[in-house]
């Protein structure tokens, strides 16, 4: 039951809060009585999910709003709904949990075919609806004419020739195949009862489509058309992050922006997902069958078109040629290969090269046409779609290509814009095309206008600090900022900071280092009493040490572009694993590993991301927006290594020991295996320690301890935590 007090603890659906939660409950309902945004830190099991919704919930019902809860992870869009539906037992909230289009058709269609099938669909139904009307009218007029009504008879032609003329367009629409039947019993079929189903619990989009399916509905649609006044939506972060596709979602919520409360979990992943989602591409491809296309066309904007894409293709085509090194082209596979085409004195390679290669009356000019035609053409096949003249609602590449390469000459040389010319080998032939690519380095200018345009929201993560990071990449405007450190019993954790070599890239292959980390290792397994997830830099290190420890221990080794899903089940199942994966990968974040799931966790060095040309672009574009002495508590002159490497690779360090200790009753050690995190190497490498990036009071419980002794400290620590069933181990 809620607990008494202010309103909003009535949306708190278990009996009492911890005093922290309340605490935050009641600073994040002023903040958003203020309009103000909240930047939510809060270690795990700090109830940051409900401390948010509750006060946000509340102020929605009050104000006419509705609060969207948004996430990156699936595992956290399950909670979600678990927290939702405990909610709604108490108080009863009108809910909808929001996914893509492509996961709910159910005749597997892209967006713009699906989007042709709907306007079909509906022409028909209107076109239905307009023959009944007429019918009715012309059976009424039937009647006065026979009563003697003076005009009735003339007024009966005259609608018997419209009739005639909207039964041949119902015959046209009826003969095409291009409708959609789920979305065509979605306007014609009663739905009530499909709503009064959906608003009976929190209902996830499987369950909506199995429903749908058994009632022959589109329950993408429905759910489109039934959310618009809801209290609360689950969703996924593009549907807020992706600009075309927040200005629909605002639509179907029937909601203004400034109407909308949004709720972002693992929020510090929105700098990454908001760049994602603003960076745009081009593949040659494309260009080729943009080509191929005008070239079955005779008009003059044609010509033109095919001008400018022609050189534009040409231009990539010779950009990447001239970019490879001695070698280099051999190297690329299946994966994007990206080369270096920006550089410090000008425009880049690609824009210079399609500069050289254009000739013509002038590129805007080409372009502009191009742009024009395309429109053209893309109404052409939606018309044939429509029509029938089309099996399948067909793409406009010009307007594609057009599109593209106006913003590209547009935005290219732009701050916080990096251009990017990438290639990859075809799997059929072995041949090499290319792709450019506006990549984004500053997420705030996409995120800003968000946050300019909602009412308020909540960022909320275990690992945001420092805000001041958060607040300038975000593009945030003074934010209220709440932090809660661990709130489970300090002596149910130990984190232990091991005095190893510092692991730079140039010491990793150095046998002696090997054998130093690889006894770490050994020692850490071997005295956890159940199971242990190391995480290094790379999958490379990961596989480099699963092949060196030797343990009595089962080991498991992750590995890149597969699915973790049954890697993790086969961990959990065990009772003595090591599990050993990249702190870049899966297993890092968002993945609960309760109780005895995981008693250790190891993080090996500190895991900088791959320091490639686009990080070095990400470095350069925020030292030059936040290195002007704006933020005195840090050293401005390494704003762009600091806030592009260092702390995201701290956040990810900590959202990994995140992965033990979980709730009052567990206990866990968690190892931070380089001498960058211990006190000794705070005083020894000032210029290279990280130590000082972790929060303060993180920072104060960790404990350095030489590797040797690592064994001895976890041996006591799970002795007295009653953890070995039996005799613990013996250390050697």
């Amino acid at each position: 039951m809620a607990t008494e007090g202010a309103d909003y603890t009535r949306f708190f659906p278990y009996e009492e809060p911890y005093d922290h939660q309340r605490e935050a409950m009641a600073k994040i309902h002023d903040a958003l009585g203020d309009g103000d945004d909240v930047l939510f830190e809060g270690a795990t099991g700090t109830g940051k999910t409900l401390a948010s919704l509750v006060p946000a919930l509340e102020y929605a019902r009050e104000h006419s709003k509705t609060v969207v809860i948004t996430t990156n992870v699936h595992q956290q869009m399950r909670q979600f709904v678990e927290d939702a539906r405990a909610i709604t037992d108490q108080e009863p909230i009108r809910a909808v949990v929001f996914r893509g289009k492509g996961s709910m058709c159910h005749i597997d269609v892209g967006y713009e075919e699906c989007q042709a099938l709907r306007d079909t669909t509906r022409d028909l139904v209107d076109t239905e609806q307009d023959k009944a009307d007429l019918e009715e009218r012309e059976q009424a007029l039937l009647e006065e004419s026979q009563a003697g009504t003076e005009g009735a008879a003339e007024a009966r032609q005259s609608v018997m020739e419209e009739l005639e003329g909207v039964e041949a367009d119902l015959a046209d629409l009826q003969d095409g195949e291009n409708t959609c039947e789920y979305y065509y019993n979605n306007l014609t079929a009663d739905t009530d009862a499909f709503y009064e189903w959906l608003f009976a619990d929190v209902r996830e989009p499987d369950d909506i489509y199995e429903y749908a399916e058994m009632e022959g509905f589109c329950g993408y649609e429905l759910l489109k058309e039934g959310m618009e006044g809801v209290d609360l939506v689950v969703c996924n972060y593009h549907h807020l992050l992706d600009p075309m596709t927040r200005e629909h979602f605002f639509r179907w919520l029937g909601r203004d922006p400034e109407d909308v409360i949004a709720v972002f979990d693992e929020a510090h992943n929105v700098e990454g997902a908001a760049r994602d989602h603003a960076t745009r591409t081009l593949t040659e491809n494309t260009l080729d069958s943009a080509l191929d296309e005008l070239a079955e066309r005779d008009d003059g904007r044609a010509e033109a078109a095919a001008n400018v894409i022609r050189a534009f293709r040409i231009a990539l085509a010779d950009t990447y040629e001239d970019a490879f090194d001695f070698g280099e082209r051999e190297k690329v596979g299946e994966n994007w290969y990206d080369l270096t085409v920006a550089n410090e004195t000008g425009r880049d390679d690609l824009t210079l090269a399609f500069l050289k290669q254009y000739t013509g009356p002038g590129i805007d000019q080409d372009l502009e046409k191009a742009l024009t035609y395309g429109r053209i053409l893309d109404e052409e096949y939606e018309d044939a779609y429509k029509n029938g003249d089309a099996s399948t609602r067909q793409e406009c590449q010009t307007k594609q290509a057009a599109q593209f390469i106006a913003t590209w000459m547009d935005e290219s040389a732009q701050q916080g814009q990096y251009p990017v010319v990438s290639v990859r080998r075809e799997d059929d032939t072995g041949d090499i095309y290319g792709r450019a690519e506006l990549y984004r380095c500053i997420p705030q200018q996409v995120t800003s206008s968000l946050f300019e345009e909602l009412h308020a929201s909540v960022l909320m993560s275990a690992t945001l600090r420092p805000f001041e990071v958060a607040e300038d990449v975000l593009g945030l405007d003074d934010p209220a900022t709440l932090a809660y450190g661990e709130q489970f019993p300090e002596d149910r954790r130990r984190t232990y900071t091991v005095e190893a070599p510092a692991l730079f890239a140039s010491k990793r292959d150095d046998p002696t280092v090997q054998r130093t980390i690889t006894g770490i290792l050994e020692d850490a397994v071997d005295f956890t009493p159940g199971n242990t997830l190391v995480f290094f830099p790379s999958y490379g290190e990961a596989e480099r040490y699963h092949g060196q420890v030797r343990t009595d221990s089962e080991l498991l080794l992750d590995k890149p572009a597969t699915r973790a899903e049954s890697l993790r089940e086969r961990f959990t199942n065990s009772d003595d694993a090591a599990l050993f994966t990249s702190l870049w990968g899966t297993l890092a974040e968002g993945v609960s590993f309760d109780d005895d799931d995981a008693r250790t966790v190891v993080v090996v060095g500190v895991p900088y991301p791959h320091l490639d040309d686009r990080m070095e672009a990400v470095q350069a574009a925020y030292d030059a927006a936040f290195g002007d002495g704006g933020n005195e508590w840090m050293g401005t002159e390494d704003a762009g290594w600091a806030y592009a490497v260092e702390i995201p690779t701290v956040r990810k360090t900590r959202q990994a020991l995140g992965r033990v200790v979980r709730s009052p009753e567990d206990f866990g050690a968690r190892v931070l295996v380089d001498k960058r995190y211990t006190l000794k190497g705070e005083r020894e490498m000032s210029d290279y320690t990280v130590r000082e990036t972790f929060p303060a009071e993180q920072r104060n419980e960790m404990i350095d301890i030489d590797p040797e002794k690592l064994k001895f400290a976890m041996l006591n620590f799970y002795a007295d935590m009653d953890a070995w069933d039996g005799d613990p181990p013996t250390p050697s």
